[in-house]
C-alpha cells in the first residue's frame, strides 16, 4: 500500500483547517443535503466530505458510513489524503487494481471498496482541507467528463457551506479577526455598531452592492435591506442591543440583498456578535446564492428526473406511490415495456433509439391526465402513475391506450420505425396493501404479458403472486437437490437411420426427487435456468457426460459422440472454453467427442458474447448444434453468423410430418439448408419406421426417437448397447 504524499507546507493547511472550528464540533449538518443528493445522482452507496487532519479523517457530512469502523479513520489509508495532494480531481475506477489501493484494508477488508472519485475541498487562502467524494463497492470503468464536471460542482457547493462556517468562527473572536478575514474574503463582509451604522465594508461588498466603501461606511445598514425585511431585521439589532436574544446571531438566514441600481438577488446572511471595551459590534457575512441555486436546481433535477426525458425517475415514482399508499389515498399503476426497442439501437444507432425513447416520454404523457404521473424507470422500461384511480376497466383501458400509442409508426432519421409494447396493471388498495406490494404486482404483470405475446396488456391476479411463492419455493428445492445429489443423467441414443448404428448420446438431467419421483426436466429446468446454481449444475452436466463418453469409447463404442446441452448461465460466465479444454482433457477425450447444443432463442439472446468462445471451440474440433432448430425466431443470417456444425430439427415437425404438408415442408427446408451450409442435420422425435423413412428420402441420415430408445440410466444404455461401464461422476 502506498501512503499519500507528504504536503509541502502541511502545517500552514492544518492551521486553515483550523480556523473552521472542526475541533469543537466536527459535523456540518447543512452538508447533509449535498451528500445525499450526491449518493442519489451518481447511484452510489456512499458520498462523504471528508476533512483531513494531522493524522486522521473525519466526516464532516455522509452517506452510507455505518459500517465503516473507527480503525479505518486514520490517515495513512485514507483516499482523500490522496486527493488532498492534487489539484484535480482524482479517480479510481478499480481499487483492487491500482497498486496504490490494491492491498488497501478498505478495499481488502468488508468495507470492500472499488470505486473512488473525490474532487479536493480547496479553502480560500489554497489550501486543500479535504476531499467530497463519492464510493462504490463495484468498479466503475467509465467516468465520464459529465460526470466530473457534476462532482466538482458539488465540490464548490460543499466549500460554500464550509467558508460561510470559517467565517462565523472567526466572527466569534473578535473584530480586529474579523477585519483581517474581510480583507481577502471573497464573501461580502459587513461590520456595523450597536447603531447599526457600518464600519467594516471590504472589496467584496463593494463589487456585490454596488458601493464604495467610502459611499458604505458610516451609513445605515438599512440601505442595502429590501423595504419589507428592514423593520424585522432593526428590531433584532435593538433587542440585541439591549441585552435580549436575536433570532438572527449564530444562524445562516436565506434573504434577499439590495443593490445599488435597485435590482435584488438572492442571498444567504451569516450573523454574528461580539463585546469588546464595553461596545456591541456586529458581523455580517453575504453570499450572493443565485449561481449557487441555479446549480442546486440542476442537480435536484438530475436526481430526480431522467436526463434523456425529462421524465421523473425510478426513485421519484417510488416516493410517490408511497406517499400515495401512506395516505390511504387509491392508485393504479401501469408499466410498459418497449419491444424491439435493442433492434432500434444496434441497426440504426443510439442517437434514433435516444430519439425513440424522447417520443415515447411524449406519447406516454398525452395517454395520461394531469394529475398522474410518468416516469422512466430503466432503458426502455416506464411506468404511469394513476393517481385516484381504482377502477380496473379505466386502468386497464389506459395501458391499452399507451400500447396502441407506441405501436404507431414513429418517424425519425427520415424513416418509420415500429415498435411494440406490452402493459402490467395493478390497483391499491383491491390488490396490495403496501407501496411495495404495487410496484411488485405490477411488475409480474409485466412480466406475464411479456410472455403472452407482443403488444399485451394484463391485470395482476393474485394467481401471479403465487406463482413466483412457487417458483422461490422450487428453488429451494433445487437447491437441495444439488446438495444431495438428486440430480441424474440419462441418456438417449443418436443413430444412423440406414442401419440403426449407435453414432452419438444425447445427455438428458433428471431429478429423482425423494417424494415425487423422477421429475422430468420441463417441470424444474426453466427454474433452474433462471436460477444462481444453472452454471455449477451445467458444469457437472458437461463433466459427468464427458467422463461416460469416455468410457463408453473404451468398452467399444468406437467414435461416440457425446451431446451436451449449455445453460444460457455458462455462455455468458466467459470461461467456457477453457472449461471445455480442461473437461477432455482431463477424459482424455478428442474434441470431436463433443458437441455442445444450444438453442436459437439462447443465440439470439446473447449473440456478441456467444461468438467468440463458438468459434474458439469449433477451432477446437467441438461440435456445435443448434437445438429446436426452426421453433424460435432465429433468422437465416443466424447461419451464416454463427460456427455450426449441425442442425437438429425438433421433434414436433418430425411427428407430424407424415400427416401434416406445412410440417413435412419445414422438415425438408431444414434438411435442405443444413446440406446448402455444410452442416450435418439430425432429426428428434422419431418414433415409427414411417417417419424414418421419409426422413432418410429429404436427406436426413441420423436420428433419435423413441423408435431407436428412450432417454435411460446410464446402465440401461450400457446394457442395451452392449457396453457395460456405467460412470458416477464425483
Amino acid at each position: 500500500m502506498r501512503r499519500p504524499s507528504v504536503i509541502a507546507d502541511e502545517e500552514a493547511r492544518l492551521r486553515a483547517l483550523a480556523e473552521y472550528g472542526f475541533a469543537d464540533v466536527p459535523q456540518v449538518p447543512d452538508l447533509d443535503p449535498i451528500t445525499q443528493l450526491a449518493a442519489r445522482i451518481f447511484g452510489v452507496p456512499t458520498a462523504v466530505v471528508n476533512l483531513v487532519d494531522r493524522h486522521n479523517v473525519f466526516f464532516a457530512s455522509s452517506v452510507g458510513t455505518d459500517h465503516i469502523e473507527s480503525s479505518l479513520a486514520g490517515r495513512e489509508i485514507s483516499f482523500c489524503a490522496h486527493a488532498i495532494t492534487g489539484d484535480d480531481l482524482m479517480v479510481v475506477p478499480d481499487a483492487s487494481r491500482d497498486p496504490r489501493f490494491h492491498d488497501n484494508p478498505l478495499v481488502t477488508g468488508p468495507t470492500n471498496f472499488r470505486f473512488y472519485a473525490g474532487v479536493p475541498l480547496r479553502g480560500s487562502g489554497g489550501h486543500n482541507l479535504g476531499a467530497f467524494c463519492i464510493i462504490d463497492t463495484r468498479a466503475r470503468p467509465r467516468f465520464t467528463d459529465k460526470d466530473r464536471r457534476q462532482l466538482s460542482e458539488m465540490a464548490r457547493l460543499v466549500m460554500d457551506k464550509l467558508e460561510l462556517r470559517r467565517l462565523d468562527v472567526a466572527g466569534r473572536v473578535s473584530q480586529e479577526r474579523f477585519k483581517n478575514i474581510a480583507a481577502t474574503s471573497p464573501d461580502s463582509i459587513i461590520c456595523a455598531d450597536a447603531d447599526g451604522r457600518v464600519t467594516v465594508w471590504n472589496d467584496a461588498a463593494e463589487a456585490m452592492f454596488g458601493y464604495s466603501a467610502a459611499e458604505a461606511c458610516g451609513r445605515h445598514i438599512e440601505f442595502i435591506i429590501p423595504d419589507n425585511l428592514r423593520d424585522a431585521i432593526n428590531e433584532d439589532r435593538v433587542r440585541v442591543a439591549q441585552g435580549g436574544p436575536s433570532t438572527l446571531v449564530g444562524r445562516t438566514t436565506e434573504l434577499q440583498g439590495l443593490r445599488k441600481d435597485g435590482s435584488l438577488f438572492p442571498g444567504e446572511l451569516s450573523l454574528s456578535m461580539w463585546r469588546e471595551e464595553g461596545a456591541i459590534s456586529f458581523g455580517a457575512i453575504i453570499r450572493d446564492v443565485t449561481e449557487r441555486r441555479r446549480h442546486e436546481d440542476r442537480l435536484y433535477h438530475l436526481a430526480h428526473h431522467d436526463q434523456l426525458t425529462g421524465l421523473a425517475n425510478r426513485s421519484v415514482l417510488r416516493s410517490r406511490v408511497q406517499d400515495e399508499v401512506s395516505a390511504g389515498r387509491p392508485a393504479s399503476l401501469v408499466m410498459v415495456d418497449l419491444e424491439g426497442f435493442k433492434e432500434v439501437n444496434d441497426t440504426l444507432g443510439h442517437a434514433v433509439g435516444d430519439a425513440l425513447l424522447r417520443e415515447t416520454a411524449v406519447r406516454l404523457t398525452n395517454v395520461i391526465r394531469p394529475q398522474d404521473m410518468a416516469a422512466r424507470l430503466d432503458s426502455d422500461e416506464f411506468a404511469l402513475l394513476l393517481m385516484r384511480e381504482d377502477d380496473p376497466l379505466k386502468a386497464t383501458g389506459i395501458a391499452e391506450s399507451a400500447i396502441a400509442e407506441l405501436m404507431r409508426p414513429f418517424e425519425l432519421a427520415g424513416q418509420q420505425i415500429h415498435i411494440a409494447a406490452s402493459a402490467g396493471v395493478a390497483i391499491y388498495p383491491a390488490q396490495c396493501g403496501s407501496a411495495e406490494e404495487l410496484l411488485g404486482n405490477a411488475d409480474l404483470a409485466l412480466s406475464q404479458a411479456k410472455r403472452e405475446g407482443r403488444g399485451r396488456r394484463t391485470l395482476f391476479t393474485s394467481a401471479l403472486r403465487d406463482a413466483v411463492v412457487a417458483r422461490r419455493n422450487y428453488d429451494l428445492e433445487i437447491r437441495r437437490a444439488v446438495e444431495n445429489d438428486e440430480l441424474r443423467l440419462f441418456f438417449q441414443p443418436q443413430v444412423d437411420l440406414h442401419d440403426g448404428r449407435l453414432v452419438g448420446a444425447e445427455a438428458l438431467i433428471r431429478w429423482e426427487h425423494p417424494e415425487r419421483g423422477l421429475l422430468p426436466p420441463a417441470v424444474f429446468l426453466p427454474v433452474l435456468e433462471a436460477g444462481p446454481l444453472a452454471a455449477a449444475v451445467g458444469d457437472w452436466v458437461l463433466d459427468t457426460a464427458c467422463a461416460q463418453a469416455a468410457a463408453w469409447r473404451a468398452a467399444g463404442a468406437g467414435a461416440l459422440r457425446m451431446g451436451v446441452n449449455l445453460f444460457a448461465a455458462q455462455l455468458g460466465a466467459g470461461d467456457l472454453v477453457d472449461k471445455v479444454q480442461a473437461v477432455l482433457a482431463r477424459h482424455e477425450l478428442p474434441p470431436g467427442a463433443l458437441e455442445i447444443e444450444i438453442t436459437e432463442n439462447i443465440a439470439l439472446d446473447e449473440d456478441n458474447s456467444v461468438l467468440p468462445p463458438l468459434h474458439a471451440l469449433k477451432a477446437m474440433g467441438v461440435g456445435i448444434a443448434f437445438d429446436d432448430y426452426g421453433t424460435g425466431f432465429a433468422s437465416l443470417s443466424l447461419l451464416k453468423r454463427f460456427p455450426l456444425t449441425r442442425l437438429k430439427i425438433d421433434q414436433s415437425f418430425v411427428r407430424a410430418m407424415c400427416s401434416s404438408p406445412a410440417d413435412a415442408a419445414i422438415v425438408q427446408a431444414v434438411t435442405y439448408l443444413g446440406e446448402s451450409f455444410g452442416l450435418d442435420v439430425i432429426a428428434e422425435g422419431i418414433e415409427t419406421e414411417e417417419q424414418k423413412e421419409r426422413l432418410l428420402r429429404k436427406g436426413c441420415t441420423e436420428g433419435q426417437g423413441y423408435l431407436f430408445g428412450r432417454p435411460m440410466p446410464p446402465a440401461d444404455f450400457a446394457s442395451t448397447f452392449g457396453l457395460g461401464v456405467e460412470v458416477r461422476a464425483a
